[in-house]
């Protein structure tokens, strides 16, 4: 399980730090992908294979179905850590990220996120307002 938040840069080169918590998690091999809200999904190949799976699953003559999985596995990329814990993060996630320089790496149980610094600040703090409210909800659910 993922869990944490990690504040990190971006070189030159376009490359992050993995927390080492998370590579150890990440294994060898893993996903990475656009995520939702802006941020960046990483998945180790074991989650990514049961999203995958589930997505497939999906009846296909919906076009909602057919734009979600299009835009989800068309940015997907799979990375592996090189000697030092860092990726590159593809220019096309970086700019559909907002990423520029600073990142926060999060863990949200099964994958990892990558945030630019500035968004992420940005939605913590409108979540924050509503946190009870959305926990209360949660609960309505069941959870």
């Amino acid at each position: 399980m993922f869990l944490g938040e990690y504040q990190h840069s971006l070189d030159a080169k376009g490359r992050i730090t993995i927390p080492s918590k998370f590579r150890e998690q990440l294994e060898d091999a893993f996903v990475v992908t656009k995520g939702l809200d802006n941020c960046i999904f990483l998945y180790p190949l074991a989650e990514w294979k049961l999203i995958e799976d589930k997505l497939h699953s999906l009846p296909f003559t919906k076009a909602d179905v057919r734009s979600f999985v299009r835009f989800f596995f068309s940015a997907a990329s799979e990375m592996e850590c090189d000697k030092q814990g860092r990726i590159v993060l593809p220019p096309n996630l970086r700019e559909y990220a907002g990423i520029e320089r600073d990142v926060i790496i999060i863990g949200v149980g099964a994958r990892v996120e990558i945030w630019a610094k500035e968004k992420w600040e940005l939605y913590t703090q409108r979540a924050e307002a509503s946190y009870e409210e959305i926990a209360e909800g949660l609960v309505d659910l069941g959870i």
